[in-house]
């Protein structure tokens, strides 16, 4: 995939209205499909303009220096190539401290959202309120329907099959914690998607209006969810047609290696039993035999070694590893649906551009400005799902890198630690097997 710069429907092929029929006016130029501008993005409903401030961890004035965040360059690990030098972090969010809360009506979990910005769009630099699962989602909705050209980060699963996993219990509470957190920063350090006023909403409302704001959806999404109803798309630009074979691939093998990964869990989680069983008989054997005590003792040692180390193995592949996986196996469906969506847009373009040149041969008539408006959307579209792409892939790259490195850090230290034990049980063993040859000599 090109990192160039997006040339619309002219890089895949396609001629522009102008060639097509007429050279448009200077008034008439369509749009360049670059990214938007924080000022150009659409305003909340009147409704959802006027919620409160959440509770500010510091009550300085905005403008204090004192209170503000140095402005920082993003990651050294981003391609340089993909992100300018000057682009830079200023909205800061972290999710953290889950509490349970269990009333009358229902039992559920809530986090707390802590931001830290210099942006002037906030009242103040700092800000914490308290969400739930059902506000992240929330904010899903409204930024896909906002900003359907972008593609918004998914979420974890909302439920979880009954009996098989507790969705109150401390590990399930804590790996989609990390989950919503990983969510909401993808969301912040997105050139465009961060200055969309519904995350502001998200991140400073005491109560989110969610019931209103659920039935109001922007002219945009919801012109591109009801386009292109009688038209059918002749063909997916080249460009495109190799993301969606990318993703399908990427896809099989995200779920060989989760099947393949979850088969190792449960064969690791059996043997984990054994083991133990294993070492404790060897830790009764040694109470019984005063010679042999310390040396069965020692491999008892060893036993119980080895399954620290296979815990903290099968822990990190449900608590890390598995997780990434999931993550972008969702991923890929939120990915998959932008460019259906783009698709849409391109096929209600084309049914447009034939029957306005069908008008025209007809009547003589002029082409229609909503043509050309439909031009610009799929250019608009074009621009802001490359960028999208190419900041997903050096998302990827870096995800996969440190889970990777992560996982093979642990492995090694764990399969050290447990050649150390046995290394020290021979010790053991050579200096029982002297003090026999000792005693046989006396």
């Amino acid at each position: 995939m090109s990192a160039g710069a997006p040339k619309g429907l002219a890089s895949s092929g396609q001629k522009p209205i102008a060639e097509i029929l007429h050279p448009l006016s200077a008034a008439e130029e369509p749009l360049s499909g670059a990214k938007v501008r924080p000022e150009q993005t659409a305003s909340l409903p009147s409704s959802e303009a006027g919620l409160t401030n959440g509770t500010p961890v510091e009550m300085s004035s905005p403008s204090s220096t004192s209170s503000r965040f140095n402005r920082l360059q993003l990651d050294d690990d981003l391609d340089p190539d993909l992100f300018a030098a000057t682009e830079t972090r200023d909205l800061f969010v972290t999710v953290d401290d889950p509490k349970k809360h269990v009333s009358t009506m229902e039992t559920f979990i809530t986090y707390r959202v802590s931001s830290k910005t210099t942006r002037v769009e906030f009242d103040l630099p700092e800000y914490c309120v308290r969400r739930r699962y059902q506000d992240f989602d929330w904010l899903r909705i409204k930024l896909e329907d906002s900003q359907p050209t972008h593609l918004v980060p998914p979420l974890p699963e909302k439920f979880v099959m009954k009996g098989v996993v507790d969705r109150f219990s401390e590990e399930f509470v804590e790996t989609r914690m990390k989950a919503l957190d990983k969510f909401l920063k993808r969301i912040a350090d997105h050139p465009v998607l961060s200055f969309n006023p519904h995350l502001n909403a998200f991140l400073t409302a005491k109560d989110l209006n969610k019931r209103q704001g659920l039935a109001l959806l922007t002219k945009v999404g919801e012109s591109v969810k009801h386009v292109a109803g009688g038209y059918k798309l002749r063909a997916r630009p080249a460009e495109f047609s190799a993301m969606g074979e990318y993703l399908d691939t990427f896809s099989q093998k995200l779920g060989t290696i989760d099947r393949i990964s979850q088969r190792i869990i449960k064969e690791q989680s059996e043997y984990l039993t054994e083991l133990r069983e294993y070492g404790t008989v060897y830790s009764d054997w040694a109470v019984s035999e005063e010679e042999l005590q310390h040396p069965l003792e020692g491999v008892a040692g060893c036993v119980t070694t080895r399954c620290r180390g296979l815990e903290d193995q099968s822990e990190r592949m449900t608590q890390d590893f598995l997780p990434v996986l999931r993550e972008y196996t969702l991923y890929i469906e939120s990915m998959k649906n932008v460019l259906r969506k783009r698709d849409q847009s391109q096929a209600e373009y084309e049914g447009r551009l034939d029957a306005a040149v069908l008008h025209k041969q007809e009547e003589r008539t002029p082409i229609p400005a909503e043509v050309e408006k439909c031009q610009d959307k799929v250019e608009c579209f074009n621009a802001d799902l490359k960028a999208d792409w190419e900041r997903w892939q050096s998302n990827k790259r870096q995800d996969f890198r440190n889970l990777l490195t992560g996982v093979a850090d642990k492995n090694i230290s764990n399969y050290e630690e447990c050649q150390s034990a046995w290394e020290s049980l021979i010790t053991v063993l050579q200096d029982k097997q002297t003090e026999d040859k000792e005693s046989e000599t006396n």
